[in-house]
């Protein structure tokens, strides 16, 4: 199965709404988070910026030929080192794609498109998510990253950080 991402357009920014819809229903069960009376999840990922703001970046995840989920990055980190560094804001994967390999070749691609420092985060009930990130930057940096847990106003989990400019 061949996995590639390819930045999202302005046009497709509904096709990334009503994912974000199944990214949102998989962190209900995690963070008790309700539908609104319309049946939907209300979410504050300023979406809208990524189509107006330089550092924020929207990118569609196809398995094949087909949508598979979605990647944002941005420049937002939580730790004082990190300033500048970019950051994988959110990361979805259709079920049908997760352990597969197709969430592990996209974060590869991703990581080589923007060469640097590097902050990915996860909340620490998504412990799904803890393993996946550990394993693939584990791959990425061949072990080469550093992980800490924070409790703060700005986060409260794990966050691995690393350099992939050498």
């Amino acid at each position: 199965m061949i996995a590639r991402v390819k930045k999202a357009s302005i046009e497709q920014k509904p096709i990334l709404e009503r994912l974000m819809q199944f990214y949102l229903y998989d962190f209900s069960a995690m963070q008790g988070a309700d539908v609104n009376p319309d049946g939907l999840f209300d979410h504050q990922m300023h979406l809208d910026s990524y189509w107006s703001e330089p550092d924020r970046f929207p990118f569609l995840i196809y398995a094949d030929s087909e949508i598979a989920g979605f990647v944002l990055v941005n420049s937002y980190t939580c730790l004082p080192e990190n300033r500048g560094a970019k950051s994988i804001a959110e990361f979805f994967m259709m079920p049908k794609y997760r352990r597969r390999g197709v969430g592990r070749r996209t974060a590869f691609q991703i990581f080589d498109k923007f060469p640097g420092k590097w902050e990915v985060r996860q909340i620490q009930e998504n412990t799904a998510g803890q393993e996946f990130w550990r394993k693939v930057i584990t791959g990425y940096t061949r072990g080469n990253f550093k992980e800490t847990t924070l409790n703060n106003d700005l986060w409260h989990g794990p966050v691995q950080y690393f350099d992939t400019s050498t």
